[in-house]
């Protein structure tokens, strides 16, 4: 469905940074660009302040989503800051959805879109740090924790900041076709496109081991041993456990088997060397246990969503541009 009429609804207690993200894509007059009639709606009534004190005055009520094409909400205040979203936004979404409009939360927005329903049966993704806390506010939600964004169709969804760029700009893409949407990403310096299914790039550090605790210092033991050939049999005999006993306990302490636990621990070790160092992909692979760089890319690509080289690309250290001596 085209649309040129988007309505961006604003609560309060939001993060500055966060609302102005569908603003910074649609908002700006471009040459060869539809002429976007935006509209930032105060979703509660009244000023909104954000949470860093900054009053915005939104010149627009919820009447102005009611012929939006696109409606946008972009941010939320966190979940258990202020009270739930007003009835009075939740229907205006509901009223939206129910005429053909387009429903996007982008980020901690997504919270509001599933209070309105929108997304019982549905996919969808918010911030991976709050991905936990929305399957269990709304069990019937299929939440994805581990993507930038999830399009179905009539209502869409994102991660965090970025993701919200990633997803309007997907959105221009899929209604107005590359070419717009890549002036745009150009316009605003980033990526012209990241597919929705690639990875949030997120980390999962590992507590300190509790002293004298047995699996605590052989989880310890081994992440300083990634590059050793790591069996369920090393681990648990460092651990002086039978197997059974040892899977048991790895099992009610990390929610997953050991081998899985290991593989996104190299995973996530081979993250780290592609930031940091200039190793070549096939020495990061063999000193977090894989075999090669072949071995390491499939489990790399599956956990992260790109390949190590594009890892790299993104997140990789600088070449060392120091000036190299003649004397």
């Amino acid at each position: 469905m085209s649309f040129t009429r988007v309505a961006i609804m604003l609560f309060d207690g939001i993060p500055l940074f966060e609302a102005s993200v569908p603003i910074a894509v649609f908002g700006e007059r471009r040459p060869g660009m539809p002429e976007f009639d935006v509209r930032a709606v105060s979703a509660e009534g009244g000023p909104i302040r954000t949470d860093i004190g900054v009053t915005l005055a939104a010149p627009h009520d919820l009447g102005a989503v009611d012929d939006a094409e696109l409606v946008v909400v972009p941010t939320w205040r966190r979940p258990s800051d202020g009270p739930p979203p007003a009835r009075e936004a939740l229907d205006a979404l509901r009223r939206a959805h129910r005429r053909g409009a387009t429903v996007v939360g982008l980020c901690l927005g997504t919270f509001v879109v599933a209070a309105a329903g929108l997304l019982d049966g549905r996919g969808a993704t918010t911030h991976w740090r709050y991905a936990s806390l929305l399957a269990e506010m709304y069990p019937d939600v299929d939440v994805r924790p581990d993507v930038l964004y999830v399009d179905e169709g009539d209502v869409l969804t994102s991660a965090g900041s970025a993701g919200g760029i990633d997803l309007c700009l997907h959105l221009v893409r899929r209604t107005y076709g590359p070419k717009l949407a890549g002036d745009i990403a150009r316009s605003l310096v980033v990526p012209p496109h990241r597919a929705g299914g690639q990875a949030q790039y997120i980390d999962h550090p590992v507590p300190p081991p509790s002293t004298g605790d047995p699996l605590g210092e052989t989880l310890d033991w081994a992440l300083r041993n990634l590059d050793r050939e790591l069996t369920v049999g090393t681990l648990s005999a460092r651990a002086m456990m039978s197997r059974r006993t040892f899977d048991r306990r790895f099992r009610q302490a990390t929610g997953t088997t050991p081998a899985q636990w290991l593989l996104h621990q190299r995973v996530l070790q081979a993250q780290r060397l592609l930031e940091s160092t200039r190793e070549p992909v096939e020495r990061v692979a063999r000193s977090v246990g894989f075999a090669s760089a072949v071995a390491l890319r499939p489990h790399f690509r599956r956990r992260v969503g790109v390949s190590p080289s594009a890892y790299r690309e993104t997140f990789g250290a600088a070449p060392d541009r120091t000036p190299v001596s003649r004397t």
